[in-house]
């Protein structure tokens, strides 16, 4: 990653602005492999912006910080300095690209995302991804906050079943234990901090298009962005 911040619409040196394609959405809407596969077939590059709230998130919960001290969380945001590369993700030396997954630090990057300087202390850095070619960003804010002015805004989600199903999958893949009952109850609770919270509530971009991915395959929710990408572009011209 580039540590140079750019803007949300800060022109390259060459006077044109590095397109951007935003995926935001609830937990387990599949916004994150979406996201991924569209920028492997673009050649864009990709931020998880998650990430960067369960590195908090991992670090909170090491250190033993609260999730309610605000002022700690966002020390802890303003000195990270994440590599990511190869599918991994390194911090301070150690590969935590599998301890940011487990359960219990996604409940926490949901609870501590809802502190206003902490968010802040990350914009700039989630805006640091920004270099050409592209990029293409998922999160929750994305579209929102963080890149207002994106050439795509694409809002994903799926009904509360189908994500506890496709996040059970996944756990039970990674050698997690899950149970769908509590993953049911965990994605309710969720939803509704991300939605109620006060700093970039989850909610699609005025400009988004929407898209339920609750009964299509991976490949055909990738093929729809794409095809998006591709109008957009042409309207750009």
């Amino acid at each position: 990653m580039n540590s140079t911040a750019a803007g949300a619409s800060t022109p390259t040196a060459a006077g044109t602005v590095v397109p951007v394609i935003t995926i935001d959405g609830p937990t387990a809407s599949g916004k994150g492999t979406v996201a991924e596969r569209v920028a492997v077939a673009l050649g864009f590059h990709y931020l998880d912006s998650g990430a960067l709230y369960r590195l908090v998130a991992l670090r909170a919960l090491q250190l033993g910080c609260s999730p309610d001290d605000a002022v700690a969380l966002t020390a802890l945001a303003r000195g990270l300095q994440p590599h990511f590369g190869a599918g991994r993700i390194v911090l301070d030396g150690e590969d935590v690209s599998r301890a940011i997954r487990t359960e219990e630090v996604s409940r926490l990057a949901s609870q501590v995302a809802v502190h206003a300087p902490l968010r802040a202390a990350l914009l700039q850095l989630q805006r640091s991804f920004r270099q050409p070619p592209g990029l293409v960003a998922d999160g929750r804010d994305m579209g929102t906050v963080v890149f207002p002015d994106a050439l795509l805004k694409v809002y994903l989600t799926a009904s509360v079943p189908a994500r506890a199903e496709r996040r059970h999958k996944q756990l039970m893949e990674k050698g997690f234990a899950a149970s769908i009952d509590a993953l049911l109850q965990d994605l309710r609770a969720r939803d509704e901090r991300d939605s109620m919270r006060a700093e970039a509530p989850l909610r699609p971009a005025q400009d988004a298009l929407l898209l339920d991915s609750s009964g299509l395959g991976i490949g055909e929710v990738v093929d729809a962005v794409l095809h998006w990408f591709r109008q957009a572009s042409r309207r750009s011209e």
